[in-house]
């Protein structure tokens, strides 16, 4: 009995000690999230070297900031909606600020009650998602395939995996799909044409002769919201040379369609990220060729060569801008007798940025191909990362509002963001 009485008053002063010590930790910690909670971030905003209107710009979130939602609030109290993504990235559209300025925000968490509402949005309609912005459909996205459009055309002809149809804001279609002369056109389309792959030559484009085909494989995630709506998809590059088909290469597809171009002169306009990889232990070569890549085919209408122009950012036309390089590209021409167009814009990442330009002589068909400046290949274990942007509008071709917004897009303004 005296051991035990004993043996408990020397356990007394350690579990006062653990329990203080326990108690010290607890306040550390509420302290620090004391803290975290009454940080503030400030975002700085700089214009650089052009004139910003409806610009999109993104920032990474500061990791202390964990809120669900949150917004910007200028020096004059004007709330701007942010958008933070799955990857903690944060995007919102800035309305104007002119070349050399500078503009502030305050980072503050949105409340349930004022909650931006979606402007941008995703529905699912059977096997496409459909985007729009406040009711008018910008474009789809064609996911597994259900059913050929005619009887005429041969099942390998069958694919998933592309954007169409496209239309102008006044809701005019823009581009075409399964067309008569080319039932491998579809909208706005990924392929690689003259490859090799483990002893073979699979053509992914030409999917008639039977070496290749690009398969839909998932649609990872999607996401309706104030600034942008879009989804991540997969898919895979098959090649059929061997003597069981083999999977080559693994294609994401990041695609997103913003809340901008709503002023005088309005169009729609969304970014494709198309990440790839080897899939297997063998590179994927790309060998030189007039084209390949990601490839969009026009209205129908436009096949008649009179109804249909290209314009350059370099100022070639149909006539001579094949295999010239240039920062973008539209394709114009009308329909219900009014013109309507896609530009296309290069980003200065992609490779051999600016990149040559397939311009197509008889059909209404464009794509920037790489592969025009000779053979490269996809490495195991390295990311093939290519990004484009489109916009869509009705009217002629407006110079200066394309060199506007590929600036913006090669060019973003830059952003500071301040903690304390």
């Amino acid at each position: 009995m005296e051991n035990d009485q004993l043996r408990q008053k020397s356990i007394l002063p350690v579990k006062f000690a653990v329990l203080a010590m326990l108690v010290s930790v607890l306040a550390w910690s509420a302290g620090v999230e004391s803290t975290a909670a009454k940080r503030s971030a400030r975002i700085t905003v700089s214009a650089g070297s052009f004139d910003r209107r409806e610009s999109v710009v993104s920032f990474e979130l500061p990791p202390e900031f964990r809120e669900a939602s949150y917004a910007l609030r200028d020096d004059s109290g004007h709330i701007a909606p942010l958008q933070i993504d799955s990857r903690r990235q944060a995007t919102f559209v800035l309305a104007e600020l002119k070349a050399g300025a500078t503009k502030t925000y305050q980072l503050i968490p949105e409340s349930r009650g004022r909650r931006a509402v979606s402007r941008v949005d995703l529905t699912t309609n059977q096997n496409r998602l459909d985007l729009g912005i406040l009711g008018r459909q910008a474009f789809s996205f064609v996911g597994k395939p259900l059913e050929l459009p005619g009887k005429d055309i041969k099942p390998v002809f069958l694919r998933g995996g592309y954007l169409h149809p496209i239309y102008s804001p006044s809701g005019r279609l823009v581009t075409d799909d399964y067309p008569p002369d080319h039932y491998h056109h579809h909208g706005i389309w990924f392929a690689w044409t003259k490859t090799q792959f483990d002893g073979g030559h699979p053509d992914f484009w030409n999917v008639g002769d039977g070496t290749g085909r690009v398969d839909f494989e998932a649609v990872d995630a999607t996401w309706s919201g104030p600034v942008h709506a879009g989804f991540l998809s997969r898919q895979s590059y098959i090649a059929l040379t061997g003597g069981v088909a083999q999977r080559a290469l693994n294609e994401q597809w990041d695609v997103r369609l913003y809340n901008v171009g709503h002023g005088d002169s309005r169009y729609f306009m969304f970014d494709i990220v198309a990440t790839q990889q080897c899939a297997t232990s063998s590179p994927l070569i790309l060998e030189e060729y007039r084209y390949g890549g990601m490839g969009v085919r026009g209205h129908r209408d436009w096949k008649d060569k009179s109804k249909v122009s290209f314009l350059t950012s370099e100022g070639k036309t149909r006539e001579n801008g094949n295999a010239t390089r240039g920062r973008w590209c539209r394709i114009t021409g009308p329909v219900d007798s009014q013109l309507v167009g896609i530009a296309i814009l290069d980003h200065p990442a992609n490779v051999r940025s600016p990149q040559p330009m397939r311009v197509n002589p008889d059909d209404p068909f464009f794509n920037y191909a790489p592969s025009q400046l000779g053979q490269f290949e996809i490495k195991p274990g390295e990311k093939l990362v290519l990004r484009y942007r489109y916009i869509v509008s009705d009217g002629p071709a407006d110079v200066l509002q394309l060199d506007s917004l590929w600036n913006d897009y090669a060019h973003p303004p830059e952003v500071v963001v301040s903690v304390k």
